[in-house]
């Protein structure tokens, strides 16, 4: 029997809680403002990001406020990532596009530069795709990076997405035209590499409800 289509509004309006071997993926929390902003204001964090380092805390604490908004309208994909044996919150992940109309969407992560090169960009990518796929029901996902941030292609590599090209100079950031280089997985690729896996999908009630 062919599954119903996922309403992503709805799915995104209270976002599940996920689970890896070493990670919980949750909503974001306004008091996650402190973890965040210890990576957000290190220029190493976003040298390949489109964003700037935040300046101070209350930066930080305005951006996670204006995020439980965009949870509201359901039109925010993206999770805190947290460390499951300490709680501590050392980065995001989700999807910075659904296409609804292709099932299509692109994944995206940002990682505390103390928790690079130990595996966790991997766990949050692969975590991200497997959900697309069986949860979101996705035929295609795709992810872009810079040219230079060698970190972000080793993870789409290691999760068995194809280097598609690069558009020279497509995207102008920070003062500068930048290379985009894209690589993608499709739904027959991943689950060739992959298992299925059943996802609790939430019912009606916010997010915002259980916390607070």
């Amino acid at each position: 029997m062919q599954r119903p289509e996922p309403d992503y509004k709805r799915i995104f309006r209270n976002p599940p809680v996920l689970l890896t071997d070493r990670l919980q993926f949750r909503a974001m929390r306004e008091s996650d403002a402190e973890d965040m902003f210890e990576y957000a204001k290190k220029e190493e964090t976003v040298r390949y990001l489109l964003w700037p380092v935040h300046e101070n805390v209350a930066y930080t604490r305005s951006y996670l406020s204006y995020v439980q908004d965009q949870y509201k309208k359901g039109a925010f994909y993206d999770w805190a990532v947290v460390v499951r044996e300490n709680n501590k919150m050392i980065g995001t992940g989700g999807f910075t596009k659904i296409e609804e109309k292709h099932k299509c969407a692109q994944i995206g992560y940002v990682l505390n530069p103390a928790f690079w090169n130990l595996g966790y960009g991997t766990e949050i990518a692969r975590e991200l795709l497997s959900f697309g796929f069986n949860a979101l029901g996705l035929h295609r996902i795709e992810a872009q990076y810079m040219v230079g941030n060698d970190r972000s292609r080793r993870v789409m590599d290691n999760c068995g997405m194809t280097c598609e090209g690069t558009a020279r100079q497509s995207m102008f950031v920070k003062g500068d035209y930048k290379d985009i280089v894209t690589c993608a997985i499709l739904r027959d690729e991943y689950f060739a590499r992959e298992p299925e896996k059943t996802y609790a999908l939430p019912d009606e009630s916010h997010w915002y409800d259980r916390f607070f």
